[in-house]
């Protein structure tokens, strides 16, 4: 892929972080995708959440697949691990990557085309191993680098640019995250960074598979009337079913305008707080059915569920599950992990 990389310049007004990062210092090349692209406003909350936690880069690990969304991972965080997979894979790389070494943030960055299609199957079953990553889904429902065909995300009825209406049935990946036992989901737009930067900070400090659904125009194939994948679209339909907030261990409260009774806040493995403001009397972000229920019904009447819509801190995540070692397998010794012909011998005995 393409590498430009960004003129070494410090603006006075970037104030380091705790541990004395700037943005730029969370920043990677300069993005070759089309000028107006959703997915640049989705490395810029990327690249803002990363800063906000106070994360060294290269403590984290990116991980992609192939297309628009997958050309991504270059344009932030220029000094984490990475890794460009192919077509489909970046699930099934992420799951070797993390079974061998458990100490690194992962954030895997895929599209409708990448994790609905070819991918499908590799995601359903990080999502039931409960791998340790966020998986941003960057979803505008065409196949951006092949000249804008439908994805399996397009929406029944939703023009291409030439004006032809798809008429197969869309692939939800929230329901399909749901449906496999997922304990975090959530959907967001890429031209709401108030909104999308808290859930991409949660979904940092979860200890599990968290979802994030991100519709993301593609202002080349999909922004067109008739699209409903198009900013005006998502404009026009987008509702927010609740504020959310991240609260890092060891942060003051943060304080907001809200009625009382109106708060539900849950404490996550290491201590942080994820806060939902505001939410509906009808709404409960940890009852999976009432969930699946309430976006379903709203799907039909045409409007987009966005925010933090599913959480469950309970759920064990792979490595807790296969019982593995505390120390990373990578740093684990070579006598250790293979110890020879005679210990194999005698495991193989006692399974006969």
């Amino acid at each position: 892929m393409s590498y430009i990389p960004k003129p070494v310049a410090r603006h006075p007004g970037m104030l380091p972080n705790k541990i004395g990062l700037t943005l730029r210092d969370y920043e990677g090349s300069m993005s070759t995708l089309c000028a107006g692209c959703g997915h640049d406003s989705i490395s810029a909350a990327i690249i803002q959440a990363y800063y906000e936690l106070d994360m060294p880069p290269h403590r984290v690990a990116k991980l992609s697949g192939i297309g628009c969304s997958s050309k991504t991972p270059t344009y932030f965080l220029g000094g984490a691990h990475g890794f460009n997979s192919a077509h489909g894979r970046m699930a099934a790389i992420a799951t070797g990557a993390n079974a061998a070494n458990r100490t690194i943030n992962y954030i895997g960055v895929s599209g409708d085309g990448d994790s609905l299609s070819i991918g499908l199957g590799h995601l359903c079953h990080a999502i039931r191993r409960n791998l340790d990553i966020m998986y941003v889904l960057e979803n505008n429902g065409v196949y951006g680098l092949t000249k804008g065909q439908f994805s399996a995300a397009t929406d029944v009825g939703s023009k291409s640019k030439k004006g032809e209406a798809n008429v197969m049935s869309p692939i939800d990946p929230l329901i399909v995250g749901l449906s496999l036992g997922i304990g975090f989901v959530a959907r967001s737009f890429s031209g709401d960074k108030k909104q999308l930067v808290p859930i991409l900070k949660a979904a940092i400090k979860y200890k599990g598979f968290a979802l994030i659904d991100i519709i993301s125009p593609c202002v080349t194939f999909n922004d067109h009337e008739g699209s409903t994948k198009s900013y005006r679209h998502m404009r026009k339909n987008q509702l927010p079913v609740l504020q959310s907030e991240f609260v890092a261990a060891g942060d003051q409260e943060i304080t907001a305008d809200y009625e009382p009774g109106t708060t539900k806040r849950v404490t996550l493995h290491d201590g942080g707080e994820v806060v939902f403001r505001k939410v509906p009397e009808d709404y409960d972000p940890s009852n999976r059915q009432k969930v699946v229920d309430y976006i379903e019904s709203h799907t039909r009447n045409g409007e987009i569920l966005t925010g933090l819509l599913y959480f469950d801190e309970s759920k064990p995540d792979m490595h807790a599950v296969q019982g593995t070692v505390d120390e990373p397998l990578n740093e684990v010794p070579f006598e250790k992990l293979c110890p020879g012909s005679a210990v194999l011998k005698k495991m193989q005995s006692g399974l006969r």
